[in-house]
């Protein structure tokens, strides 16, 4: 039952951001601007290592607000988010629809801000960096998506909720964030290859599976009226 809840809600979400384009093409934006504003603003046109690694994750880091904001926006703006939370279903299928969303998103962000970062910045060029770069960045989505959708959650009904959304978002992930930049690192550097990226594949693999069983043991709470 709660899975398929949980894909209802999924598709209903999809379904809605195919229809509206509100949040991907957000995220997409923001993400190549911010990249051509590093291209002027560092006078660089390459970067590598320690930071080309932080500039594209701190880049992602920062799109991932705006996919998390709207997340409960549809919920919110249509006053169905009662009528959600009021329907016999698992409130847990809410949140894995929510995140699952949320990785589709990143994953949609990637495909396109992961090439126009290289193309914009990027010395070594990205050949080198996989396939070692698909697992960071599946893991580093997976806790993005997992912390994202408890905030949100947290967040659906505040009335500062652009304002709290980061302030409680972005602190959560800076362990995400420390571990993918320094997993990525040696992949973006000149004639570079990977190095400890068990160990900190291993972290990030970790703080996924606490915060996702975290978030499915609190989030039925967290939505009480």
């Amino acid at each position: 039952m709660t899975f398929r809840a949980a894909l209802a809600i999924l598709r209903k979400d999809l379904a809605l951001e195919l229809r509206t384009r509100q949040s991907v093409p957000a995220m997409v934006l923001f993400s190549v601007t911010v990249f051509v504003l590093f291209h002027f603003g560092l006078d660089r046109n390459t970067l590598d290592g320690a930071l080309a690694s932080g500039v594209l994750w701190v880049t992602v880091l920062l799109a991932a607000v705006l996919g998390v904001n709207r997340l409960f926006a549809a919920e919110r703006e249509g006053g169905a988010l009662d009528g959600v939370l009021l329907a016999p279903i698992d409130r847990t299928s809410i949140y894995m629809a929510k995140a699952t969303a949320l990785f589709l998103y990143l994953t949609a962000l990637e495909i396109v801000a992961i090439p126009a970062f290289a193309v914009l910045l990027l010395g070594p060029g990205l050949g080198q960096a996989f396939p070692e770069l698909l697992a960071i960045v599946a893991l580093a989505n997976l806790g993005l998506a997992a912390v994202g959708a408890l905030v949100a959650g947290i967040a659906a009904e505040a009335r500062s909720r652009d304002l709290v959304t980061p302030l409680m978002l972005l602190p959560l992930l800076v362990p995400v964030l420390i571990a993918a930049a320094n997993a990525t690192k040696p992949l973006l550097a000149v004639n570079g290859g990977p190095d400890q990226l068990g160990k900190w594949l291993g972290f990030m693999g970790l703080f996924d599976i606490v915060f996702i069983l975290l978030s499915v043991a609190v989030f039925d709470f967290l939505l009480e009226d």
